[in-house]
């Protein structure tokens, strides 16, 4: 489908059952590949960034496979390759297959190329790969210094010290915790530049944990890892998506009776989880359980947050925005720019189509909504958020005509149609 027409819509309500998370999924996949003994994987995510990973794994012989509703990942000893061999992975646009194997890969015997869409190839991978040379990593690049496709000649990571800049991304610190447990030897990273999205390394050293991982932390400043491996915890739950019930939260937040989201509630490990404070902060009206929020309409007013611990949710609260009084301001949120498209320019653009005065900054956006929103055709960029964030300005009283909506199977394949489901007006 070229484009999808939602709307008018007049509300949104009900309950939506969350697909599990993509972060804690990806990374649920690659320690249980890691891991001594068998892993049941439940919830488990359905979408090309996962399939993406399955698919990794499986070219490298880490038998994935399905009993019922469980993902079962055989594990092994130690590092995913130890026979020489030599493999080119192809890892689309997923950042979180991408940047983990260039880690993990390092850890064993062999030769790989790992590569991805020509955006993956705009985003920058340098702060990890310098970070593994450091260790005594044996990789570089294939094209472009800084930039993928990586060119790795594994034989093991030796571990001792290392720096590693946290300023762009997360997944860089990630990526090297990951692989820290099967170093030769114990492993000490310290960030420098600041560490952005710090909630998602929180995530890692959760999953960490689980998996029989010793990790010690201060301030998420100085991370020191034991090599003391993994171990499979037998059964690896994957919560609901928190970046994915936002669209819905949201949309509980505009118009209609309200939206329950099922899967993710006040126990979550997942930094986006703290959306719901940001809709109480614009005056909605919220109410968690442990694994459970809803949230009903109230008037809404703008808002001036730092929400670089929030970035993909960050996001919503941009079309939010939209439905506010007064002026939104979304401030340090430059890595915006390293995503699946540039972000803080295409949801400029777009939120201007639809007749929002914008101030893009350097790493903020400011928002005034109009008056009255306009009908407008929605550029996506390729990019899974933008089509699921701005599918809500159909509930502002005019048709919103999303282009490329199968973006979205990135992540939440079946997004539309349950999106729809919830219409009721």
């Amino acid at each position: 489908m070229d484009a999808l027409t939602l709307g008018p819509i007049k509300s949104l309500s009900g309950e939506v059952r969350l697909p599990g998370s993509k972060s804690i999924s990806n990374r649920a996949l690659l320690l249980a590949a890691l891991a001594r003994g068998r892993t049941r994987i439940l919830n488990l995510l359905d979408s090309e960034d996962t399939e993406l990973m399955r698919r990794a794994l499986d070219a490298l012989s880490i038998a994935v496979t399905q009993d019922g509703d469980a993902w079962v990942v055989a594990g092994g000893s130690g590092p995913l390759v130890t026979d020489g061999r030599r493999a080119e992975l192809n890892l689309g646009l997923a950042g979180t297959a991408m940047r983990p194997l260039v880690a993990v890969l390092t850890l064993g015997n062999g030769e790989f190329v790992l590569d991805g869409t020509p955006r993956m190839r705009e985003r920058p991978i340098g702060p990890l790969v310098d970070a593994l040379r450091a260790l005594g990593a044996d990789l570089d690049y294939a094209a472009t210094a800084g930039y993928p496709p990586v060119r790795i000649r594994a034989g093991g990571l030796a571990g001792g010290e290392a720096e590693i800049d946290g300023s762009l991304s997360s997944q860089f610190l990630t990526s090297v915790l990951l692989a820290a447990p099967l170093a030769q030897r114990p492993v000490t990273l310290r960030v420098r530049g600041g560490l952005v999205s710090k909630p998602y390394i929180d995530i890692t050293l959760d999953l960490m944990s689980r998996f029989g991982a010793v990790v010690h932390h201060v301030g998420h400043q100085r991370f020191e890892v034991a090599n003391e491996g993994y171990r499979s915890p037998g059964e690896c739950l994957v919560e609901g998506d928190a970046s994915s019930a936002t669209y819905f939260l949201a949309a509980g937040a505009i118009a209609g009776r309200g939206v329950c989201v099922e899967g993710v509630g006040a126990a979550s490990i997942q930094g986006d989880a703290a959306f719901a404070d940001v809709l109480e902060a614009m005056g909605a009206r919220v109410e968690r359980s442990a694994t459970s929020v809803a949230v009903k309409p109230a008037p809404l007013s703008g808002i001036d947050a730092d929400l670089n611990h929030i970035p993909d949710a960050a996001m919503t609260v941009a079309v939010l925005a939209l439905f506010a009084k007064g002026v939104t301001r979304i401030g340090n949120i430059a890595n915006w720019r390293v995503k699946e498209t540039d972000r803080l320019a295409a949801m400029a653009q777009e939120l201007r189509k639809l007749g929002a005065k914008v101030e893009e900054g350097p790493d903020y956006l400011a928002i005034e909504p109009p008056a009255a929103l306009r009908p407008a055709t929605i550029e996506t960029y390729g990019d899974h958020r933008m089509a699921m964030c701005l599918s809500l300005a159909a509930l502002g009283g005019v048709p919103v005509t999303i282009k490329d909506p199968g973006c979205v199977a990135k992540t939440f394949p079946d997004y539309f149609e349950k999106f729809t489901t919830l219409i009721d007006g």
